[in-house]
């Protein structure tokens, strides 16, 4: 598994969407990529953060940014997710588990007292180059966004 660090390249991903259409990473060349991992579609942690995306994503468009969520969901459970919640941003289907691991995002989990492998949430921001500005671990679900322009202020 990969332990990307900032000022690393982004790893290059190609990837369907909530609508079945590929998606590359290169598809973003030139903008700033924030690029948020999270373990599963429509449960409390993960809603409020793509709320939280939802709610300010015209003032981070407005700033440049492209924000895309990645999951090991497929595309037909990420489909209902943004339909339920109006996101207007992409969500990729990583039913393969190509991208969580290329970035090193899938690990152990502990829930509980129940120990799981699943996507451990991380936000990633990618510069115009496709470098990895800044990455963070501790996400706040209900304050994502406020967390990265904090971080690029």
């Amino acid at each position: 598994m990969a332990t990307l660090k900032e000022g690393d390249k982004a790893p290059a991903f190609t990837a369907k969407d909530q609508n079945g259409k590929e998606v590359s990473l290169a598809d973003f060349k030139g903008k700033t990529v924030i690029l948020y991992f999270y373990p599963k579609d429509d449960t409390p942690g993960c809603t409020a953060e793509a709320c939280d995306f939802r709610d300010n994503y015209q003032s981070l468009a407005a700033k440049g940014f492209e924000v895309i969520g990645v999951s090991t969901d497929d595309e037909h459970s990420h489909k209902k997710f943004v339909t339920k919640y109006s996101l207007p941003f992409t969500l990729i289907a990583d039913d393969s588990q190509e991208i969580v691991n290329a970035y090193g995002v899938w690990g152990e989990k502990n829930n509980f007292g129940k120990v799981y492998m699943g996507t451990i949430r991380t936000t990633f921001i990618i510069d115009a180059q496709g470098t990895i500005s800044h990455i963070i671990n501790k996400v706040d679900t209900k304050n994502s966004s406020q967390q990265v322009l904090d971080l690029l202020a």
